[in-house]
């Protein structure tokens, strides 16, 4: 385990990520965050445990740039590292980003300032745009915007109705809401905004100030099943805080883990629905690769080459 010294006169803002072998977005992720429109606030870097390039590449970003802090430890998963990282800073709000996502160069502004004419507002994300490993869009969601919008969907299960790496939080909050839940490995966030929501108010901002990455490799494509049965977990314990009764089954939502084949299909026939005839034939090629008799995938692929 190695640690960078601690920056003096740390600042009232810490940006948070952890990296398990996530070189190949983890630069552009990284410099999206230097190149934010504020400069005064913490990067905190948890290398957990990689064994890709990743060690390599935070390596030179430290030594460029003295607002990052990077924290090497074996592998312990994102719950346990996003602690961690929280637990080394002082600053007392907090914002998370993933290694293959991108910020907007005024997300951390336009959070900050949202927060500050808000003081009821205990953790707020933004709207996203949806990429690919490409960089380009590959569907459309509105978020919800308002705390009864998103508390609705967070008791139905739903915990991407706040994007985990697009959240900022009050440091205060999060210990009162006692911290990500170390019994979940994943689905952590879904957990943590459950509790944040009954000691204040939740909100996503509606400019999309994301572009959050879709790709065979993320944690939405590579959660087991034990992650549904956290789920009705989380929303369960949600109900008795609350005092309320047991969560009907049919009212939670869970989203199908699509075979490779399909997902790249839909990927695909957006991008090109977007005009975007590059990315439609790269995901028709992934989806053959999986599904070499499709007729879909085949169709997918000649509209790409023909652009439409």
């Amino acid at each position: 385990m190695s640690l960078t010294p601690r920056t003096r006169g740390v600042p009232g803002l810490a940006v948070v990520m952890a990296i398990h072998n996530g070189a190949r977005f983890l630069a552009e992720s990284i410099e999206s965050i230097l190149n934010q429109s504020i400069r005064d606030f913490e990067f905190i870097i948890i290398d957990d445990g990689s064994t890709d390039a990743s060690p390599q590449i935070l390596a030179k970003f430290a030594v460029s740039d003295s607002r990052i802090r990077i924290i090497t430890q074996v592998n312990a998963g994102l719950t346990a590292s996003l602690n961690r990282a929280i637990d080394s800073t002082d600053a007392q709000i907090i914002a998370r980003m993933d290694g293959d996502d991108i910020a907007h160069p005024a997300r951390l502004a336009m959070q900050l300032a949202h927060l500050e004419a808000h003081p009821e507002v205990v953790c707020l994300g933004s709207r996203v745009e949806l990429i690919d490993d490409l960089g380009a869009q590959v569907d459309r969601h509105e978020h919800p915007l308002t705390h009864e919008e998103i508390g609705r969907d967070l008791l139905r299960g739903i915990g991407w109705s706040i994007v985990h790496p697009s959240a900022m939080f009050r440091r205060e909050a999060f210990e009162r809401a006692g911290r990500y839940d170390t019994r979940y490995r994943t689905g952590q966030d879904l957990d943590l905004f459950l509790r944040l929501a009954e000691i204040g108010r939740l909100a996503n901002l509606p400019e999309k100030l994301l572009k959050y990455r879709q790709h065979p490799a993320s944690t939405n494509f590579t959660k087991d099943q034990k992650a549904t049965l956290l789920k009705r977990q989380m929303v369960a314990e949600a109900c008795v805080r609350r005092g309320l009764p047991s969560p009907d089954e049919s009212q939670l939502v869970f989203f199908p883990r699509r075979p490779l084949a399909e997902q790249h299909r839909r990927w695909g026939w957006f991008a090109l629905r977007d005009g975007n005839s590059k990315a439609a034939r790269h995901h028709a090629l992934r989806s053959l690769a999986h599904s070499p008799m499709s007729m879909e995938s085949w169709k997918l692929l000649l509209c790409g080459v023909r652009g439409r």
